[in-house]
């Protein structure tokens, strides 16, 4: 059988801890948890015929990446491709960069191919030579990925993703590499793992620090808050927003309203409109607070001018440290100076 678009791509759950050897079939395979769009490629089954890129969602976006389609002539024939769209800017890797490709197109899509060029991170192999490999254990797809890449030769704007099945090795690229930006954390895969399109049949574990951030806002009320709008101030003195809490814990709800004050005239939000998430439109209803808490939040890696683009987790109120004392804007997960 030929696989033809859309492929769900498998899936990965969330992990706070690196898991135990026996939690996947065979072995444990460790690769970076890239900060990208998931895509799924296709070359020519058979040839000619065109290229195709599938989003995660099932939707065909290769003419927002034309650059990729003219480097494709590099892939043999009969491939479906799982990996990540990566976009190098300003010396490093952008979110922000690749949202402007993603949803760029016509004559800007040529033109940003030009000034921002996509990568693409190969790490798993549905088809090779027209043959569907979703029954193929893991180790097998990734001996015949990593001979595509050596018999073609293959270089940028293809790459194969890097792993390892060591541990300590995997533990110090969950340290190290994810100070890099548009490295999350780790992916982790069985050995023996058949491809299970849409199944959450992986495992990733985000690295995740802790830091503060003031208390700007809510969405409930002040007796009842459900999330946190957090900000933290800039070098002129703005608060800016930084980020918005996962939903609170009931205790940490009732914890928060016993000190929660409504906000005073002049509050440094008034009239900004906020959204439901990350590059949403969706208007989001709050309710501003003065801005007088401290909140200590748990973080990941994943910050887009200057704020996260996750929900972060709210751990408690740090009554020790005055806003003012609070990691300024654009310092990411450094601690507080108190």
């Amino acid at each position: 059988m030929v696989l033809r678009p859309p492929v769900e791509p498998m899936l990965a759950q969330a992990r706070d801890d690196l898991p135990p050897p026996s939690a996947l079939p065979g072995d444990l395979v460790f690769q970076p948890k890239w900060d990208g769009y998931r895509a799924v490629l296709f070359t020519p089954c058979p040839a000619p015929g065109p290229v195709l890129l599938q989003s995660r969602r099932g939707n065909l976006v290769q003419s927002r990446f034309p650059d990729l389609v003219r480097a494709a002539w590099t892939l043999p024939d009969g491939l479906v491709l799982d990996g990540e769209l990566l976009v190098w800017s300003g010396g490093q890797l952008s979110f922000e960069a690749l949202q402007r490709r993603a949803a760029s197109s016509g004559r800007t899509a040529a033109r940003l191919a030009e000034e921002m060029p996509a990568h693409f991170i190969v790490f798993d192999a549905c088809q090779i030579d027209g043959q569907e490999l979703l029954h193929t254990p893991y180790s097998e797809r990734r001996a015949r990925l990593e001979a595509v890449f050596s018999e073609c030769r293959l270089t940028d704007p293809w790459r194969l993703c890097p792993e390892t099945t060591d541990v300590s090795l995997a533990q110090e690229w969950f340290t190290d590499w994810t100070e890099v930006p548009g490295i999350e954390g780790l992916v982790i895969r069985g050995s023996q793992q058949r491809y299970l399109p849409g199944a959450r049949a992986l495992i990733k574990v985000r690295r995740r620090n802790t830091t503060e951030a003031v208390v700007g806002a809510i969405t409930g009320t002040l007796h009842r808050p459900q999330t946190l709008v957090l900000g933290r101030f800039d070098q002129a003195a703005a608060l800016r927003p930084v980020g918005r809490s996962a939903p609170l814990r009931p205790d940490a709800a009732r914890q928060l309203a016993e000190q929660l004050s409504p906000a005073r005239q002049g509050h440094p939000w008034e009239g900004v409109r906020f959204t439901s998430s990350w590059g949403s439109r969706t208007p989001l209803d709050v309710v501003l607070v003065a801005p007088d808490l401290v909140a200590e939040i748990v973080v990941d890696t994943a910050q887009e001018r200057g704020a996260w683009r996750h929900p972060v987790r709210f751990s408690r109120l740090r009554m020790d440290v005055a806003p003012a004392d609070v990691p300024p804007f654009g310092a990411g997960a450094a601690p507080s100076t108190e």
